[in-house]
């Protein structure tokens, strides 16, 4: 039977969507690119990144780009209005957008078309937002920029605009600075910018990354409004297969510069005909496939030696001691870790009248040796504030917290600094984590500049053999994070965190900037380290499916409580707490697997 007859859930909401999206739509092309060449200057030497691309978008029409990290998407959307890096440039091509040529334009046309005919939702909040000023003075700014209000109708049509993105208390938070905003938060205000004036075509570079599943339905179904009721058009960057699948029209498959297949939604998801394609289906994380892809963690026992993380166990220079040298043996799952018992952390809120804040709540939970403990939620739900105490990077409000015995909130600096070196972090924003001052290599000898262990040569042995295990090649290492793509700063990060062997590693969205393809790889990774050296993991994200592949528990976090915990199994199928049953009910892509099964069978 063909999936024409039998339309799997995930097909019928795509065709749904299309229908939806039919009325605006006209046959002249809003956005037509031929033939784009774009290429980078660096070293004396010219790379091509985009080579040939050519695609049209009709008013109303949603196209999705997809991609592995690196594969010229981004640099695709960056050549549609200009914005390229300053080694850059477009060498052939053109860029209509309503039958003017953006590729060579003036820059007095492209700033009024920027902002105004072409909204942008960047990638990256914290490069993206000015951290000295307000948040709702930044969108209220753009407002006044391009003549759209002014004076208070700027201050309350900004105040909308956040309400509209899904940030609670707007009035309150319009005043507020961007480093009191959670990282989805952050996100959902560029969000709210790109879309204030109401554009006819929004490039959307990863909008959704860093956002729980709960905001991103509701971002994304606000996006769906704006396409209905006003025929914008919609370019959607992303590395998430499901997440294209369910919202767009078309689908852009990009490899290595060149796009290697294009075409209706339905059409490939049931019937890839690029190998490259296939790939990407296969790798994508789901519902659907989350039994098969639990034995990554189920299989840590059982496997041998030779996964990809084998090497990682001597990063750590020669003449440097270890750090794992406590642990059980690999594989061997003993005692926990570590203990939180009744965790609080108390903040005082700006502008509130000196109102307190409390984002963690009597939270308990405890992490075994060798096995990975999971949070889930919303933004601004507690995770992260759970893990920064962890680290020891917030002070504890009440409660306790015990790495392997020792009471981390009674700890003298000294001691503290002693034991951080056995818990390392992963954090959530690769662009903020890495100083942009410093080379790969100078950014993943750090740790051990600051422990003072090993040589130079050593050390820079040590990059070479991290950097392979986080699927990245040499020549990374003498590059500035700025030269990197977002998937590729995040390796990175990870191969910091990796250097010291620590016992424990705290992952907060360590995949959630990482293409399918990438992502496959550092969870089979981090798999394989939590075999070869008994590693623990906290593992914090807003992406179900790849919580249930990675996790043996998982905690559901709602307010700074812990409202539900289990086992993946437990949870994923009998949710028991309706919190947790919309956080399952908005992740996207749950019949993608079966999708691509159809399509395999035929």
């Amino acid at each position: 039977m063909s999936g024409a007859d039998n339309p799997s859930p995930l097909a019928t909401k795509v065709d749904a969507g299309a229908a939806r999206k039919a009325g605006p739509v006209t046959e002249t092309p809003l956005l037509a690119i031929r033939d784009l060449v774009v290429a980078f200057q660096a070293d004396g030497h010219e790379t091509v990144a985009v080579r040939n691309v050519s695609f049209t978008i009709l008013e109303g029409q949603t196209v999705a780009l997809v991609g592995e990290s690196g594969s010229g998407k981004s640099t695709t959307a960056a050549a549609i209005n200009r914005l390229l890096a300053e080694n850059g440039r477009i060498m052939g091509g053109t860029v209509l957008f309503e039958g003017r040529d953006l590729a060579r334009a003036s820059q007095r046309e492209l700033m009024k078309v920027r902002g105004a005919g072409i909204g942008l939702v960047p990638q990256d909040p914290s490069s993206n937002l000015n951290p000295v000023i307000r948040i709702g003075d930044q969108i209220a700014e753009v407002l006044i920029a391009h003549g759209r209000a002014k004076g208070k109708a700027a201050k309350l049509r900004a105040i909308e605009l956040l309400e509209m993105v899904g940030i609670t208390d707007a009035a309150r938070r319009y005043r507020q600075y961007p480093h009191e905003f959670s990282g989805g938060m952050r996100q959902r205000v560029l969000i709210a910018i790109g879309l204030a004036c109401r554009p006819k075509l929004l490039i959307a570079d990863e909008p959704t990354s860093a956002l729980d599943v709960t905001v991103q339905r509701t971002v994304l179904d606000q996006l769906d409004e704006l396409t209905r009721q006003m025929g914008t058009a919609v370019l959607l960057i992303t590395h998430n297969l499901a997440l294209a699948a369910e919202r767009a029209d078309q689908i852009l498959v990009m490899n290595r510069g060149e796009i290697v297949e294009a075409g209706n939604t339905r059409e490939i998801l049931e019937n890839p005909q690029h190998e490259y394609t296939r790939k990407l289906l296969e790798a994508a994380p789901s519902l659907a496939s989350a039994s098969t892809a639990h034995q990554v963690v189920a299989n840590n026992t059982a496997r041998g030696s030779s996964a990809q993380a084998g090497g990682v166990g001597v990063a750590v220079p020669a003449d440097g001691p270890s750090a794992t040298g406590s642990l059980p043996p690999a594989g061997v799952r003993g005692d926990d870790l570590v203990v939180v018992k009744d965790l609080t952390k108390i903040f005082n809120s700006r502008g509130v009248g000196g109102k307190v804040f409390t984002a963690v709540d009597g939270v308990s939970f405890s992490i075994p040796r060798g096995q990975t403990v999971s949070l889930v939620g919303e933004s601004g739900s507690g995770k992260s504030t759970t893990a920064n105490l962890i680290l020891g990077l917030e002070t504890v409000s009440a409660g306790s917290i015990a790495f392997d015995g020792t009471q981390l909130t009674t700890l003298r600096r000294r001691e503290l600094f002693r034991l951080r070196r056995r818990m390392q972090p992963v954090f959530q924003n690769p662009y903020a984590s890495l100083d942009p001052r410093f080379t790969i290599e100078d950014t993943i000898t750090e740790p051990f500049r600051v422990h003072n262990l090993g040589t130079p040569a050593s050390r820079r042995e040590s990059v070479r053999t991290l950097l392979d295990q986080v699927a990245l090649p040499s020549t990374v290492a003498k590059r500035l994070p700025h030269e990197l793509s977002g998937g590729q700063r995040q390796r990175v990060a990870i191969a910091r965190a990796l250097a010291l062997s620590p016992e424990l590693v705290v992952l907060d969205e360590a995949v959630s900037a990482l293409d399918v393809l990438v992502q496959a790889q550092i969870l089979e990774l981090l798999a394989g380290l939590q075999r070869d050296l008994g590693l623990s993991y906290l593992f914090i994200s807003h992406d179900l499916a790849v919580v249930r592949m990675i996790s043996h528990s998982l905690h559901v976090m709602q307010a700074g409580r812990i409202v539900e915990s289990g086992t993946p199994g437990e949870i994923f199928r009998n949710p028991q707490v309706e919190y947790t049953k919309e956080l399952l009910a908005a992740i996207p892509g749950a019949g993608l697997s079966a999708v691509s099964a159809m399509g395999s069978a035929e």
